[in-house]
């Protein structure tokens, strides 16, 4: 049984950090999970709940301090107002709370993350080294200009959708080829019949069963396979 109801606070970058944690009956590897815009939604909640369930220690960062929203305006606001950097910058104190948490069996961390959150997993590889033994973005790119690949050292697996109308495949493929020249990461990319968000299915609008019902074990057997 987890504990689906764990908000925790950690120290991230000089100050103090909120989130929500669920943890396996037992010990397991540790898994960052990173907020799509719209904020530490049910959603959020619901995939952190799914991980512990499959043996993981999940923490879902609050990124934007409690808000939460339903509405592109709002949330493009929010994020707006969370730089990319330093977003990721924050979120490594989510890794030491997990590597430092007695549950935790992995000497790296897992990150996923999804629209907004897949960006920032990307990014927060990159910056932390092997601190991070596994990343898995899902629909969500970085600057590919402005990020520096060359201290990646994470397995990456990358879910990304047919018929996404914010990510095009050209950006995909000069994702993967500058991650390829600045590091020794070979990116698995898997592209799904279905449009951005596939995966949330609060998300009636957006949400595509055959292609999230692939993702979901393709992910869950990557983190078994890198995370020790």
């Amino acid at each position: 049984m987890t504990n689906p109801h764990q908000n925790v606070s950690f120290a991230s970058n000089g100050r103090t950090a909120h989130g929500y944690l669920a943890t396996p009956s037992g010990s397991g590897p540790g898994v960052v999970v990173i907020q799509e815009w719209w904020g530490l939604t049910d959603h959020v909640a619901d995939v952190t709940n799914r991980l512990a369930a499959e043996g993981f220690v999940a923490l879902a960062p609050d990124l934007y301090g409690g808000h939460t929203t339903h509405d592109a305006k709002e949330a493009a606001r929010l994020m707006q107002q969370l730089p990319v950097d330093q977003a990721a910058r924050d979120l490594s104190g989510a890794i030491d709370h997990l590597l430092g948490h007695e549950s935790v069996t992995s000497s790296s961390v897992g990150v996923v993350g999804f629209c907004m959150g897949g960006g920032f997993a990307i990014v927060l590889a990159a910056q932390q080294g092997d601190r991070v033994g596994a990343v898995v973005p899902f629909y969500g790119t970085p600057s590919v200009t402005d990020t520096d690949f060359s201290g990646l050292t994470a397995p990456m697996l990358c879910h990304f959708a047919e018929y996404d109308r914010t990510i095009s495949m050209e950006t995909v493929a000069e994702l993967r080829d500058k991650i390829q020249e600045q590091s020794k990461v070979r990116p698995q990319v898997h592209v799904y019949p279905a449009g951005h968000a596939f995966f949330n299915d609060q998300n009636p609008a957006a949400y595509h069963e055959d292609s999230a019902r692939t993702a979901w074990p393709r992910t869950l057997d990557f983190f078994r396979r890198h995370l020790t």
